[in-house]
């Protein structure tokens, strides 16, 4: 063998000896439990199977759940509700009982329900959802702290499925409002809530949607555009609060998809840009004062697209435009893409539609559209349903046919223990008077229809009508009756 064979050689075992003496080790002493940090100011990476050996820890910014939920959990109510017996069995509830109000039955007595809330205000008003308190008798409201109160229903807006209680409470710890609008998809989120009757539950889970629409409210006049997160919600969290980690409330939760009833894997929220508006028409008004473009629209997808021949694949497609509407008298034309309201893009029916429910009648809205390929930005008014710019105040009276209809006085509810109705306070000559319901009479439903204010009177006699109709109800005395008017 050469010299500089022998030098190879020997420089080859050294290397060898030295991998096998490494190896060797690292097999008989464990490797110690050491964190590895990057301090570079412009680039801060750590791992993440770190060991957590240190009471003065500090979770990082962004995943601490814990000052959102003591911020949020105080103004998060339990809702209890009482229905008159064979009451409270409409297809609405019927088809969402597994999840909306917790809602069942006892033999021998009345049926019970159970939702959540959140306190928006320090002297007493409530947000839940209208299916969790709707044809309830009896509504109870337990705050976090164990105090119990009997509440008032302030107004209801079956179109977006939200209400408003009252209780007779001060210095109450109520929410702080976020923004809905400013939420990222991916961006954490906790739903705070009673589901199955348990008490403050608070879970975690991120926004996996915006503006989404799931078709399960009814009405021309329906807004869905829900938040839909992963947070587990089950039954009895309707009503609650969906918080962001600044604890500031911006969603109500409403529904889950579910085969079974139960969570399985997303909820929907309405936005607390929506809970706003509607919270404080019914405060002041009563009702919720619903602003109108006045158009009919499609989402703009690639079948869309193709069929009404357009260079865009997102927006909303203008297929109709009601005459001396807001959007007519604006200038915006059948065939139109609305791409944005007020700056903010609208890229479906469902955010177009919340867009404008936010607004009321006579405000004005920035519409952003696409017409021949050119953008074009217009002011439009909007209106209310009977195509004026008026805020429309909650009726006291209506007259029909020789009748006049005034709202049954809490007193007299609370003594005959329903919910609301309708009284004839004056009857003349008319078709009322000629099937011989006599004044004081006490509607309370009309083709199985329940009746609970004038609003509701007025809206089922603007419906199509049939040849005659069945009503129900009683006296101030208790005494039930029904009659059947021709029409």
């Amino acid at each position: 063998m050469s010299k500089r064979s022998l030098v190879f050689a020997m420089i080859f075992s050294s290397l060898f000896g030295g991998i096998v003496a490494v190896v060797g080790y690292s097999f008989i002493v464990p490797p110690s439990q050491t964190i590895q940090q990057v301090n570079n100011p412009n680039n801060p990476v750590s791992l993440t199977n770190y060991v957590f050996d240190s009471a003065d820890f500090i979770v990082p910014d962004g995943l601490n759940f814990v000052f959102a939920a003591k911020n949020a959990t105080p103004s998060v109510v339990h809702i209890r509700t009482t229905y008159e017996e064979g009451r409270g069995n409409s297809p609405f509830n019927e088809f969402f009982r597994d999840y909306f109000g917790e809602r069942y039955e006892r033999r021998g007595g009345p049926a019970r329900g159970a939702g959540s809330g959140v306190v928006v205000s320090p002297d007493g008003y409530i947000v839940t959802n209208n299916h969790v308190i709707e044809d309830a008798s009896n509504i109870e409201v337990v705050l976090n702290d164990n105090r119990s109160y009997k509440a008032q229903v302030v107004g209801t807006d079956s179109n977006t499925d939200l209400a408003v209680l009252k209780i007779e409470e001060e210095n109450l710890t109520a929410v702080n409002y976020g923004n809905s609008d400013n939420i990222n998809v991916g961006e954490w989120v906790l739903a705070i809530g009673n589901p199955y009757e348990f008490r403050s539950t608070v879970t975690a889970g991120i926004v996996s949607a915006k503006g989404r629409n799931i078709n399960i409210l009814d009405g021309d006049y329906r807004i869905e555009s829900f938040i839909q997160t992963d947070a587990a919600v089950n039954p009895g969290n309707s009503g609650g609060a969906l918080v962001n980690l600044n604890g500031q409330l911006i969603g109500i939760n409403t529904a889950i998809a579910s085969p079974s009833g139960a969570f399985a894997g997303y909820s929907f929220a309405v936005p607390v840009s929506l809970v706003k508006k509607v919270v404080s028409d019914l405060v002041e008004y009563g009702k919720v004062q619903r602003a109108l473009l006045g158009i009919s629209i499609l989402d703009v997808n690639a079948q869309t697209a193709e069929m009404y021949e357009l260079d865009v694949l997102r927006g909303v497609y203008v297929r109709g435009v009601m005459a001396d509407g807001a959007a007519s008298n604006a200038g915006i034309e059948i065939g139109d893409v609305i791409i944005s309201i007020d700056d903010q893009p609208v890229n479906n029916v469902a955010q177009l539609q919340e867009r404008i429910a936010i607004k009321r009648p006579g405000e004005r809205v920035d519409v952003t559209f696409i017409r021949g390929g050119k953008e074009k930005v217009v002011v439009a008014t909007l209106r209310n349903q009977q195509g004026n710019m008026e805020l429309v105040e909650l009726a006291s009276e209506f007259k029909l046919e020789g009748a006049t209809f005034i709202d049954v006085s809490q007193d007299l509810k609370d003594k005959l223990k329903i919910k609301g109705g309708v009284q004839i306070d004056a009857l003349g000559p008319g078709k009322w008077r000629d099937v011989r319901m006599k004044e004081g009479f006490i509607i309370t439903g009309i083709d199985n229809k329940k009746i609970r204010n004038i609003q509701d009177l007025e809206n089922y006699f603007k419906r199509p009508q049939t040849d005659g109709i069945l009503i129900e109800g009683l006296y101030p005395d208790g005494s039930k009756a029904h009659y059947g008017l021709g029409l």
